[in-house]
């Protein structure tokens, strides 16, 4: 969402390649486990919450996301800690990298 809104609402190539970027290093393998390991159809939040129906604009479209793209990478941060601390170091890195690109495109946006 925020490398789309960066790269069609916005036409800025540098931060929506940033984004891009972070998405592809966000890769987990094997991604065929966890696919499998999804049950979308009994899945307890699946039903929309009412917070996030409270979307007004384009700025607040753009903080939900980032800030649920910061809590991503911190959950497989802590996760990875006990599977891979090279991972897990990467994923914090990734969220450290999101704070920085949050800054920035909220205060260019504004």
């Amino acid at each position: 969402m925020i490398e789309d809104i960066a790269r069609y609402a916005q036409n800025n190539k540098t931060l929506a390649s940033a984004l891009k970027s972070l998405r592809h290093q966000s890769r987990i393998e094997p991604y065929e486990s966890l696919v499998s390991s999804r049950d979308s159809v009994n899945d307890v939040l699946r039903p929309t919450q009412a917070s996030e129906m409270k979307r007004t604009d384009l700025t607040s479209l753009l903080i939900a996301n980032y800030k649920r793209a910061q809590e991503s990478a911190r959950v497989l941060e802590e996760t990875f800690k006990i599977i891979s601390q090279e991972q897990s170091e990467s994923f914090k890195n990734i969220r450290y990298h999101l704070y920085a690109l949050e800054k920035e495109h909220l205060s260019a946006y504004r």
